[in-house]
């Protein structure tokens, strides 16, 4: 085996999204949304029509380009695997810029990005809010924790961070430390405990529907981050809240 050498290639694949059009008036907003480890699109499609107040929202579920089938033989998805990560997330980030570009020339979306993500799927959606080249005004996480590598978190604009209070894959232990990295980096957070286990329930659409129509109501400008006026609201810790998101993506390490 002295003799074999291992290569990388970069080749073309085809991801996949499902898109549901607002119909209202201008500007439209964009609610994306990331699914959690083995699920499918639909399956945070259908978590995104169930918040409360979405209907008024352009509607993006995002399927992670890693397919497989798990021990029932269901159809699912993977965003990230142990083996060569770091390109596993800028091939990521990438991927999301261009659904996004698509989306937005679809439904004509110029009104507010919200980006939602679910278990592994919150991983992927603070990544793409902070590596990507969309500049989101809100990122809203459920049961699932931030990359502990990633930095310039001040890029997720607002966070509407949630978990059920008898979660047993994402911990109150790992739920307090996120909290408080996003208070450490200045981001305000919107920190909510539900009644319930790991994903959605009749409780968390509507309080992530209070959330989302902060911005519909324009109670505060698109994309502000105050969040004094919001329940739940953790502020940051001390000092400047950090510089709003720049053009361009940034390196993942």
């Amino acid at each position: 085996m002295n003799d074999v050498s291992a290569h990388l290639l970069k080749t073309a694949v085809h991801g996949r999204y499902l898109l549901r059009p607002s119909g209202g008036t201008a500007p439209v907003p964009l609610l994306a949304g990331f699914h959690g480890y083995g699920e499918t699109a639909e399956d945070e499609m259908t978590r995104l029509v169930s918040i409360a107040g979405s209907s008024g929202w352009s509607l993006c579920s995002i399927e992670a380009l890693h397919r497989f089938r798990n021990a029932k033989g269901a159809s699912g998805a993977s965003w990230m695997t142990s083996h060569q990560r770091d390109l596993r997330i800028v091939e990521n980030a990438a991927y999301v810029d261009a659904v996004l570009d698509e989306a937005m020339r679809h439904c004509g979306s110029s009104g507010p990005l919200v980006l939602h993500g679910f278990s592994q799927g919150a991983a992927m959606a603070s990544r793409a809010a902070v590596l990507g080249r969309h500049a989101v005004c809100a990122v809203m996480l459920l049961g699932g924790d931030i990359p502990p590598e990633l930095d310039g978190l001040g890029r997720m604009g607002l966070v509407h961070f949630a978990r059920g209070s008898r979660d047993p894959l994402y911990t109150e232990t790992a739920f307090k430390r996120d909290v408080a990295k996003l208070a450490d980096a200045g981001v305000p957070c919107c920190a909510v405990t539900f009644t319930g286990s790991h994903g959605a329930n009749e409780e968390y659409v509507l309080r992530a529907g209070e959330f989302l129509r902060q911005f519909s109501d324009q109670r505060f400008s698109p994309c502000s981050t105050a969040c004094r006026d919001l329940p739940n609201c953790i502020p940051p810790r001390g000092g400047p809240r950090p510089a709003p998101h720049a053009p361009g993506r940034q390196n993942a390490t």
